[in-house]
């Protein structure tokens, strides 16, 4: 009880000092506010009117120096319709490409209002009155969208449905005027492009006299599915790539944006799967030629030339489309037939003609192309098919080793068995495409049943194998012994 009576008795003067000390300090406010009042006062009366402008003045000087200059904005307008002379202009290109853009860097968690769009895919877009930011190169742009009159209410048209006027308003700092126009602005376009590049479906396209006709190309082949050894499988993505990259490099050398390809092995080695590989990795369309289809050389040109960029030109079977004299012999029978011939006819197709095309002057009639050959017999080839400049990489399509196999089983999602030991020593000693291969693992989707299966096709492979080897060498040996008699 003390205690707390003598711990009170400390607090009570310490109390009594803050309230003093507050008293003192509103006090000295007051007076030194009165102080501020009167030296105005007595300025206005007793300073002339100039003088307190020119101090004014100054003081303003000073603030103006001190704080920054405000920043100056630009706002780029992009126009969803105009109406101009009498015509409906659509600026929907650009509008919908950035619309399309915007898409997919909207934060849903950030945005007032969202419009969500149906078809297909879902798609979220701003909504009229609202704003989004976008952040490219470390500048940030702002884009807000705008709503326009519909094109019933701006021009009196009493029926149909009216065109909406809205816009899409990038605004920006003026200093980064130059970026926005000479790398955002075409950021977007090519981002959009790509992106409806990669989505679209593709096609392959055969070729019917002189033009092509069109068919939606759904072949499954990835680079993932694809059974081939994984080192030469990556070296074709890594050359894909390279050659995509390279647009500027092409034209500094001057040489045609394209790149040529010679498949080769034995059939149901997965030529034909490469390709669709390569197209699907690409999204570029196919256009399967067939030669025998084409009579003259001034009808493959048309066909050539009538190729868009981006594409992938096919001739399989090349060795059996011309025959392996050479083009010196070629082009003196095509003199001797034109001297035979009254009129003026042009010779059938050529080699000649199809070399042009592929490096000759015909070769820049198109950006971004891709020609591929496939052939089973390479030494059947004339030799001017395969120099480098016409077919750049040629890539042999051998027999199912061991990887190549634990791609086809991890594309039937098996990726281990107590039968992979077996199989593998058997795939090392047999030649088996791996068409055969996958055959035997559709015949069961029992995966036990289906092994046991591939293992006995195997090894009846094998046995074949020795008995063709043994019967040979008796052949040989009978060979020698009669030329010995």
């Amino acid at each position: 009880m003390a205690s707390d009576r003598s711990s009170s008795a400390v607090a009570l003067p310490s109390y009594a000092k803050a309230v003093e000390a507050y008293r003192k300090a509103v006090a000295t406010a007051a007076t030194v506010t009165a102080y501020v009042v009167l030296a105005r006062g007595m300025a206005r009366e007793l300073l002339p009117y100039d003088l307190r402008e020119a101090a004014r003045w100054a003081a303003s000087l000073i603030r103006a120096r001190l704080e920054p200059p405000p920043v100056e904005r630009r706002t780029l307008v992009i126009k969803r319709f105009s109406f101009s002379g009498g015509q409906l202009d659509g600026g929907g290109g650009l509008y919908d490409e950035v619309r399309e853009y915007l898409a997919t860097r909207i934060d849903p968690h950030a945005m007032r209002r969202l419009c969500l769009r149906g078809g297909s895919k879902k798609k979220l877009s701003m909504e009229d009155g609202d704003s989004m930011t976008d952040v490219f190169e470390g500048v940030v742009f702002t884009w807000a969208s705008v709503a326009g009159q519909s094109s019933k209410r701006k021009h009196g048209n009493g029926n149909g449905n009216g065109y909406g006027y809205g816009s899409l308003e990038l605004s920006f700092d003026a200093e980064h005027t130059d970026m926005a126009l000479e790398r955002y602005v075409p950021f977007i376009t090519a981002t959009v492009a790509e992106a409806r590049r990669m989505d679209r479906a593709l096609q392959i396209f055969m070729n019917e006299g002189s033009s092509w006709h069109g068919i939606t190309h759904h072949h499954p082949s990835t680079f993932d599915t694809l059974a081939m050894d994984p080192a030469l499988k990556q070296s074709i993505v890594d050359d894909l790539d390279r050659f995509l990259g390279r647009r500027d490099y092409y034209r500094r050398i001057g040489k045609a944006w394209k790149r040529g390809y010679l498949l080769y092995g034995p059939p149901g080695t997965g030529k034909s799967s490469l390709v669709a590989a390569m197209a699907n990795y690409l999204r570029f369309n196919l256009y399967d030629l067939d030669l025998s289809e084409v009579r003259y050389n001034i009808a493959l040109q048309r066909l050539l030339t009538g190729m868009p960029n981006k594409s992938i030109l096919v001739i399989e079977d090349i060795d059996c489309c011309f025959s392996t004299k050479s083009r010196k012999e070629e082009d003196d029978l095509s003199d001797q037939s034109h001297l035979r011939s009254s009129t003026r006819s042009q010779p059938g197709i050529t080699l000649s003609g199809l070399l042009n095309f592929i490096d000759g002057l015909w070769s820049t009639s198109g950006e971004e192309r891709i020609i591929i050959f496939t052939t089973n017999y390479k030494d059947r080839l004339d030799p001017a098919l395969l120099r480098t400049g016409r077919m750049d990489m040629h890539i042999y399509m051998g027999y199912c080793g061991w990887e190549a196999f634990r791609t086809l089983a991890r594309n039937y999602f098996l990726d281990d068995h107590a039968r992979f030991p077996e199989i593998q020593e058997l795939l090392s000693g047999v030649e088996v495409t791996p068409a055969e291969v996958s055959e035997m693992l559709l015949r069961s989707e029992d995966v036990d049943v289906a092994l046991r299966m591939l293992a006995e096709f195997l090894g009846e492979k094998k046995q074949a194998m020795r008995e063709g080897e043994s019967a040979q060498s008796h052949q040989e040996a009978t060979a020698v012994a009669m030329e010995d008699f």
